[in-house]
């Protein structure tokens, strides 16, 4: 069996969509399934150059990104099911709009951009595509919809749609030298990381750490990720209105030493308005530092398997949390760091993700029992 899966850009600094993207194909090869992933060429496109990935000369016009490159490379294609990752973009209408007329399966993964919070922005332009541009036919007619949690499902049942619906996580890349460089001892930094965005509210992050006042002595507050200059400005700004001396803006940090930042941190904090996966959730798991995230994002586990605290998003409780993990003895962080780092190799090792993702193309193609993961 051949597989496709595509995605309008495979660019670095495009991070989680693509990024997962190339993590589950890549390990989905060395489980032996013939997948191969369309995209658009770019200066910094992810991974080395892999024959599978059909990366096209990029000839995208227009914000929706219309490319005839893409056209006549899934006019021209065999595959026996079709994938498309992300929502709103002419490579992934096209990717359905081909699979309907060579009678193929395809299944969509709308990343998230599904939900509520995400369907408000640019909210004109995404009501007349799904009216005028196809998109709902998509959705309507996809053999199977990909969600990477509970939450994503309801949202997208919200809308009204009956296709049967896979809940697949993320796949998690554990990096070879994570061993290697786990910090013992005690830390001493609080740490954020990710796009500076106001819907990641790293805002809340900073009043939360101001209300501590004299607790956080001795402590630092690390952000690492970059923004727009005004909202970095406005981050700059509310530091220093806050009198606060112990906040630092490390901008883009990435590779080891991203994960030598997050082994040497106490907690890390993902105050986010909301989530669809949260990877950097499982990044900082992965590096044996507890969480503390809001309920916003589908990590109910923090709770549940003593690796963090899952907690209601106002600042208040953020603040109150953040004061509990400064008290708690560095016995304790270290043993919570453990459990998050277990709880991945787990449930949720790119390995594991791709077997899941197997098991899914080969239930559509061939039927027999439905995966324990699909719903109806």
């Amino acid at each position: 069996m051949k597989y496709l899966q595509t995605i309008a850009g495979l660019r670095a600094k495009s991070g989680g969509t693509s990024t997962c993207t190339y993590d589950l194909i890549k390990a989905m090869r060395g489980l032996s399934c013939n997948v191969d992933l369309m995209t658009l060429q770019a200066d910094d496109l992810l991974g080395n150059n892999e024959w599978w990935i059909k990366a096209l000369p990029n000839d995208s016009i227009s914000s929706y990104g219309y490319s005839r490159n893409m056209n006549r490379f899934l006019q021209k294609s065999d595959y026996d099911l079709y994938h498309t990752n992300g929502m709103w973009m002419y490579c992934n209408h096209e990717t359905c709009l081909v699979a309907r007329k060579k009678d193929k399966p395809y299944v969509i993964t709308p990343h998230g951009m599904l939900y509520t919070q995400a369907l408000a922005r640019s909210a004109w332009k995404k009501k007349l595509l799904l009216a005028m541009g196809g998109v709902a036919k998509d959705l309507k007619s996809a053999t199977c919809i990909h969600v990477t949690c509970s939450t994503e499902m309801k949202f997208y049942k919200a809308l009204g749609y009956h296709n049967p619906i896979a809940v697949i996580p993320n796949p998690v890349t554990i990096p070879h030298y994570i061993p290697n460089i786990i910090t013992h001892g005690e830390r001493k930094s609080i740490g954020y990381l990710g796009r500076l965005h106001p819907y990641k509210r790293p805002d809340a992050l900073i009043k939360a750490w101001a209300r501590l006042k004299e607790e956080t002595v001795g402590f630092e507050l690390l952000f690492m990720g970059k923004g727009t200059d005004e909202y970095e400005q406005y981050l700059h700004k509310l530091v220093d209105d806050l009198h606060l001396k112990n906040v630092s803006f490390l901008g883009m940090v990435t590779g080891e030493d991203k994960s030598k930042r997050l082994t040497s941190m106490r907690v890390l904090c993902v105050p986010s308005k909301t989530e669809n996966f949260g990877m950097t959730v499982a990044e900082a798991l992965i590096a044996q530092t507890p969480v503390i995230c809001t309920k916003t994002a589908p990590w109910e586990e923090l709770n549940t398997r003593h690796c963090g605290w899952w907690v209601d998003n106002d600042i208040d409780t953020l603040a109150q949390t953040i004061r509990e993990a400064l008290l708690l003895p560095q016995s304790e962080i270290d043993k919570m760091g453990e459990n998050g780092k277990l709880l991945i190799e787990t449930n949720y090792t790119d390995t594991q993700i791709a077997l899941k993702m197997k098991q899914l193309y080969e239930w559509i193609l061939t039927g027999g029992e439905k995966p324990e993961f699909v719903y109806e």
